[in-house]
């Protein structure tokens, strides 16, 4: 089943040199852009991150210090792909939770202050653990009935998991094609922040979601425990979260 899009619809995924989204650098990006029209443009993008890949990472995506050794920094990069991103909405699996926080961070690292908050997200893990509860190689072969090759490549991972979107549409009835629904369908969250440290409750009030305050309002917490602001602040959160943390905290002085 084709996708049925009002807004131009970016799947994409990203290989990194580790899974702290506040430390860990993108060293691959690749995007397939479909358009509404359903033409489709596509990219990869190698990048050095500036520090030596961790042999444990290179053992999951094979990509080396000599593989990036001659290519750009992200800040170089970050312009044309905010250019890429305006305007779109955005697919991957495990993208909530990973690759856009990632995505986001990069972006505000190099002083890009790209604007998703319009956008809706599909997140194709989501829906498929919704429905079956596997990964990616195993939702390619139930839903595509083939083998993913050069798994987590980032451009057979981000071909992948376009595919069985489309696949999945075709599967379940119960799925509009249609990309706010889908978006709603493959959130687990509400998040206000896009690592989802902050999120909103059933009444629209940002609350946090961790810690001894979780499902506590963060400007209530702030009011009670004046340090908490600070302390996050000073922790080890991604650079988003504390944005978003400040607008709240300054919205309670107002």
């Amino acid at each position: 089943m084709e996708l049925e899009l009002k807004n131009p619809l970016i799947f994409f995924d990203v290989e990194t040199t580790g899974l702290n989204v506040t430390k860990d650098k993108i060293i691959e990006i690749s995007y397939i852009k479909v358009y509404p029209n359903g033409m489709e443009e596509s990219k990869t993008v190698r990048i050095n991150p500036g520090f030596p890949i961790p042999p444990e990472s290179t053992a999951v995506h094979h990509i080396t210090d000599d593989d990036v050794k001659d290519c750009p920094s992200f800040k170089q990069v970050a312009r044309s792909l905010e250019q890429v991103f305006e305007g779109c909405d955005i697919a991957g699996f495990n993208s909530n939770r990973f690759d856009i926080p990632m995505l986001v961070e990069e972006f505000l690292n190099a002083g890009v202050s790209i604007n998703l908050s319009k956008r809706k997200f599909i997140d194709v893990q989501t829906i498929f653990h919704k429905m079956e509860q596997r990964t990616l190689s195993a939702a390619y072969r139930f839903y595509c009935h083939k083998e993913l090759d050069d798994a987590h490549s980032a451009c057979a991972d981000t071909r992948a998991t376009y595919e069985v979107l489309k696949a999945q549409l075709d599967m379940y009835p119960s799925l509009e094609n249609d990309v706010d629904f889908l978006s709603k369908f493959s959130s687990q969250t509400r998040n206000v922040d896009f690592a989802g440290r902050i999120v909103y409750n059933d009444k629209d009030v940002e609350v946090f979601n961790f810690g001894k305050y979780k499902g506590m309002p963060v400007e209530e917490v702030f009011k009670k425990d004046t340090g908490y602001y600070g302390w996050m602040m000073q922790g080890d959160f991604p650079q988003n979260t504390k944005n978003v943390i400040t607008a709240i905290k300054l919205r309670t002085k107002a």
